[in-house]
């Protein structure tokens, strides 16, 4: 008897314990929806009487909102003050483009004057106020335009060097055989095999048989054959009527049609033709007429002594 009452008495407080957590939950429940229900009538009445003009509620309404909008400018200046920052260091670095564009054209063989860096400007500030939207996007018009100007101009300065690099490589300056002395020069001569005087119209680079031959500027293989006078004989076209010629070597590397780049190896040295000893002989021709090739080698070293100087001269 004194158990079945006991099992009794805990069923019961279980059942109690239980509906605890029930009105708990309830209790949570209705005081969420009562929060909800109180903030959705004080919108609807605040919004209300902002609508219907009840007294006192349009003073707030005019607070709130010009508390929004006070949020709103400062946010707009901010940005507008940070953009205005932006602007100005735009400003400085196009001065710094067309300073730099004007020396570059002058390089470049271009009138610098159609270059022309605008007016420097400045002075004491008086009376410094912040800039409208409107200003401020004028003046970002006025760079997109003068920015758009200077990359065209640039083009054309980039076009203008490129094409005198190429000039430069079409030039022969390059030494045909690399560490040689010239043998025999350009102009005059007795005749080595006739012993009579005759021209010799190019200069003889005395070297052992198989010394590499150099093409001394770039250009295309025009001529690719073995000549009476002239051996194995390689003739390339620089453009502009300049052509180099190679005669006397061994092997040929290149043949008609081929692309040469300067300093290249296009045939080696030999004795082929109308020769006495190994050697190369290298002619240049403008316009039909052979030149003294020393003048346009003599124009590399000076070039090149130049380029070595200028270094030195920039140390302090």
């Amino acid at each position: 008897m004194h158990i079945i009452i006991t099992d009794a008495w805990l069923a019961k407080s279980r059942a109690m314990h239980l509906s605890g957590f029930k009105l708990m939950g309830v209790g949570v429940l209705a005081s969420v929806l009562l929060m909800l229900g109180a903030i959705t009538t004080y919108h609807w009445v605040f919004l209300e009487g902002v609508r219907r003009s009840w007294p006192g509620f349009a003073p707030v309404a005019r607070l709130v909102h010009q508390n929004e909008a006070s949020s709103q400018n400062a946010y707009l200046r901010a940005n507008l003050d940070a953009m205005a920052r932006r602007l100005g260091e735009m400003q400085a670095r196009m001065v710094q483009i067309d300073s730099l564009g004007e020396r570059v054209a002058g390089l470049a063989g271009l009138n610098p004057a159609q270059f022309k860096a605008p007016q420097g400007s400045g002075g004491a500030l008086v009376g410094g106020r912040d800039l409208s939207m409107e200003e401020l996007m004028a003046a970002l018009d006025q760079i997109d335009q003068t920015s758009g100007s200077r990359v065209d101009w640039l083009t054309v300065v980039e076009s203008r060097l490129f094409d005198q690099k190429i000039q430069r490589t079409m030039v022969p300056t390059e030494k045909p055989v690399a560490n040689t002395p010239v043998g025999s020069p350009f102009g005059f001569r007795i005749d080595p095999i006739t012993g009579r005087s005759a021209l010799h119209t190019g200069l003889d680079f005395p070297a052992e048989p198989g010394t590499p031959i150099l093409a001394a500027a770039g250009g295309v293989v025009v001529v690719q054959e073995y000549h009476a006078a002239y051996g194995n004989m390689v003739e390339i076209d620089h453009g502009n009527d300049l052509i180099t010629r190679y005669a006397h070597s061994s092997k040929v590397l290149v043949k008609k049609g081929d692309i040469v780049k300067r300093g290249q190896k296009i045939a080696e040295v030999g004795t082929t033709g109308r020769s006495t000893g190994p050697h190369l002989h290298f002619e240049v021709w403008v316009a039909g007429v052979p030149q003294d090739p020393g003048r346009f080698l003599a124009a590399g070293e000076n070039l090149a002594s130049a380029k070595q100087a200028a270094p030195a001269s920039r140390k302090p």
